[in-house]
């Protein structure tokens, strides 16, 4: 890779759940129309996953805590799409921006086109895709081959699952896919990483599109402690190692993570290791920190090449 810093590259794309990927894309925002984020579809928990039992459908939380964190101009709008109801009654708990994103999908032909109207009325510039625009559930073999339906529910596994897919197994959304292809950089992660990082990798046609990119390909490692007792038993080896088996080899080109991170075992691959944690959340990134080690990954890269 040529380009040196973020400012050089057309396109960038990052793959991910809601936190950690909206963390990743507002540290981008000054990117504008040249950041893409894909997002992970798959959750069954919380207010979406109340939507989803009531209505079917793919899981809107993480795509509208993408869309939050992208908001850059406080209005009444943002201040709707954000509001989540209290009290006791049947809408305690849920969140408008999911209500809404689930009523535009209701009336728009695609999912695709109701994250559109969102972007549009929040004047958001990055443009989000969900990964597949088919609902599917994420699955689990535990350790003794019991199937395990759903992201919560996987979550609360003790040990690695033997194997995970989707139900149904669902194709992703075509611009996601055209994205990848004309990337100069792929972001993948932080975030839960069986849940939030590894149903993206399931999709037969997004991996194939990866193995196709000429990108580079850096991970962002968490800084907080998984949720999952099965993930948090995971070295970065083991995360990068379970990630490239899906892709169908060794893709990954740098990683960035924090100074508590073992990096003993990594070789072969960029590593950017400095603190990275946000002042007011120490678990998550800091948005200006997270720029600058994504800028001195690629001046790294582009001095490999």
């Amino acid at each position: 890779m040529r380009n040196r810093t973020l400012a050089d590259l057309d396109r960038v794309v990052a793959l991910g759940g809601g936190h950690g990927l909206g963390r990743v894309m507002s540290a981008l925002s000054s990117l504008g129309s040249r950041l893409t984020g894909i997002v992970t579809t798959t959750d069954n928990g919380g207010s979406t996953g109340r939507i989803r039992r009531s209505e079917g459908g793919i899981a809107w939380g993480d795509t509208r805590n993408c869309l939050n964190q992208l908001i850059t101009e406080p209005s009444v709008a943002s201040a709707m799409f954000e509001y989540r109801f209290a009290g006791s009654g049947e809408l305690a708990g849920h969140n408008l921006g999911n209500l809404m994103l689930k009523a535009l999908d209701n009336l728009s032909v695609r999912p695709l086109d109701a994250i559109n109207l969102v972007r549009s009325l929040l004047k958001i510039d990055a443009a989000l895709i969900p990964m597949s625009e088919q609902a599917a559930d994420l699955v689990a073999h535990d350790h003794h081959g019991q199937a395990v339906h759903g992201e919560v529910e996987i979550d609360k596994l003790t040990h690695l699952p033997q194997a995970l897919m989707l139900s149904p197994q669902v194709q992703a959304t075509r611009e996601g896919l055209d994205a990848i292809a004309q990337a100069d950089l792929i972001l993948i992660g932080p975030g839960s990483f069986l849940t939030s990082l590894m149903p993206l990798l399931l999709l037969d046609d997004l991996t194939q599109a990866l193995r196709r990119s000429q990108a580079n390909m850096v991970y962002i490692g968490n800084l907080g402690r998984e949720l999952s007792v099965a993930a948090a038993g995971l070295t970065l080896q083991d995360k990068l190692t379970l990630l490239e088996s899906k892709m169908g080899g060794k893709m990954i080109d740098a990683v960035i993570v924090s100074p508590t991170v073992d990096i003993g075992t990594i070789a072969g691959r960029i590593v950017i290791q400095q603190p990275l944690e946000a002042d007011d959340i120490p678990y998550r990134h800091d948005r200006h920190l997270l720029r600058q080690a994504l800028e001195q990954a690629l001046v790294a890269l582009a001095a490999r090449t």
